[in-house]
């Protein structure tokens, strides 16, 4: 990989790991389309860590206030408020994916990849984002989430483990369908992610470090400042996407997945980029 690969594709995470279009699948169409070869799913892991440094430094006073809630709670029957709760929905909520991802790792990082299925799940999930618009009825704010919405949540972010459903996309999608507010079903969303995200880029680190097979690979330098650029970005468009969402319609973000993923089918038919 050389520096300009890392960067480009270290600031297309940070663009669009909040966005409900995928930056997995992100990241996998634009390293074929413009460098011929996959990142590969360990660099997409690892730069995540960035957009997740970026929600750990945008809901600070959030995440500290429920991490302190939570221990509290535990040893004090009368602080079980609203934020140590949440801190439990958080914890049930990641097991899911914790297990499905531990178990399917290696397809996750192979058949998953496969352009052709990126690109029809891309068209296919905007159907859902559709649908989560039409029939949510987003009247619950965040103090009226249950531990339903949150195991709810959970279980949509599996989705995820496929490029090109987006884990905001599908965990937002489901806090829809379940009632809440558009604001409030993606700060769940983002509170959601850290532990699933993080673990998985921890995780990652050996093998991104150490890669084998086809594809691209990054140096630990490379890998640093492309986090860094993912972090960047990242914590911008965090800001930039809740204001949009507390006005704004998700449709038009799939409308957009419509478009790329017709495109991608269309470059894969003429034989333009390789699916694998």
């Amino acid at each position: 990989m050389t520096w300009a690969q890392a960067i480009v594709l270290g600031a297309l995470q940070g663009l669009t790991e909040f966005l409900p279009i995928s930056s997995s699948g992100h990241l996998r169409i634009a390293s074929e389309v413009m460098f011929g070869e996959d990142a590969g799913a360990s660099f997409t892991a690892v730069t995540q860590l960035g957009t997740e440094a970026a929600v750990l430094v945008y809901f600070a006073r959030d995440i500290v206030r429920i991490v302190a809630a939570w221990f509290r709670g535990l040893f004090h029957s009368d602080e079980r408020g609203l934020d140590y709760r949440i801190g439990w929905y958080v914890i049930f909520a990641t097991i899911p994916i914790g297990v499905l991802g531990y178990l399917f790792k290696d397809e996750i990082r192979t058949t998953g990849r496969n352009l052709w299925l990126v690109a029809t799940v891309l068209i296919l999930f905007a159907g859902v984002i559709w649908l989560a618009e039409r029939y949510g009825r987003k009247e619950r704010s965040m103090e009226q989430l249950t531990l339903r919405d949150g195991v709810v949540m959970g279980l949509a972010q599996c989705l995820a483990l496929i490029p090109g459903v987006s884990r905001s996309g599908a965990t937002a999608s489901a806090g829809l369908f379940l009632g809440l507010e558009r604001e409030a079903a993606f700060r769940f969303s983002f509170l959601l992610a850290i532990p699933a995200v993080t673990a998985s880029g921890l995780f990652s680190l050996p093998d991104a470090f150490n890669p084998s097979g086809e594809g691209m690979e990054a140096t630990g330098s490379q890998l640093l400042v492309a986090t860094l650029v993912a972090f960047v970005i990242g914590f911008a468009s965090i800001a930039w996407l809740l204001r949009f969402v507390s006005a704004h319609s998700m449709n038009w973000f799939g409308a957009y997945r419509v478009i790329l993923g017709l495109t991608v089918i269309g470059l894969l038919s003429a034989g333009v980029i390789s699916a694998t």
